[in-house]
C-alpha cells in the first residue's frame, strides 16, 4: 500500500485545522477555544488509534520461503542470510562484518537443517556457532 496519499491527506487536514482555528480565533476567541479544545481531544484519540493499529493489528511476519525447515534441538534454517546465529546455549560470536550483498536469489525449494545444533540458510552466514 502506497502511503504518501494518506500522509499528504493528513497534513492537508491539519493545515485546513489550522487555518480553520485562525480565523475563527480572529472574529471569536471563546468559539476558537472549544473548537481548539474538542479538535485537540480527536487528534488524541486519532493517535491512540494508530498507534494501537500500529503495534497490534495490520502487521504480519513474513512467511518463511517455502519448503524451509529446521528440525532437531537448537536447529536454525532460513530461507535468506543469516547475520550471525548460535546454538548449543552457547553466546553468539561476535558480529561478523555484513556479507556483500548477492544478487542471487534465494534457492526456490528452500532450505532444510536437520538434527541437533544444525543451521543452514539459503544465503549468506556472517557468524555461526553450534556450540560444539
Amino acid at each position: 500500500m502506497n502511503r504518501k496519499p494518506l500522509l499528504w491527506t493528513g497534513a492537508g487536514l491539519c493545515g485546513a485545522g489550522a487555518v480553520t482555528l485562525v480565523v475563527v480565533a480572529a472574529t471569536d476567541l471563546g468559539r476558537a477555544d472549544q473548537a481548539a479544545s474538542v479538535t485537540g481531544a480527536v487528534a488524541g484519540l486519532l493517535g491512540l488509534a494508530l498507534a494501537l493499529f500500529a503495534q497490534f493489528g495490520g502487521a504480519s511476519r513474513a512467511p518463511a520461503a517455502p519448503g524451509t525447515t529446521a528440525s532437531g534441538d537448537g536447529a536454525i534454517a532460513a530461507g535468506g542470510s543469516i547475520g550471525t546465529a548460535s546454538t548449543g546455549g552457547t553466546t553468539p560470536p561476535a558480529a561478523a562484518p555484513a556479507p556483500p550483498s548477492s544478487s542471487q536469489a534465494p534457492p526456490s525449494g528452500g532450505v532444510s537443517a536437520s538434527g541437533k545444533g544444525s543451521i543452514a540458510a539459503g544465503g549468506d552466514i556472517g557468524s555461526a556457532s553450534t556450540g560444539a
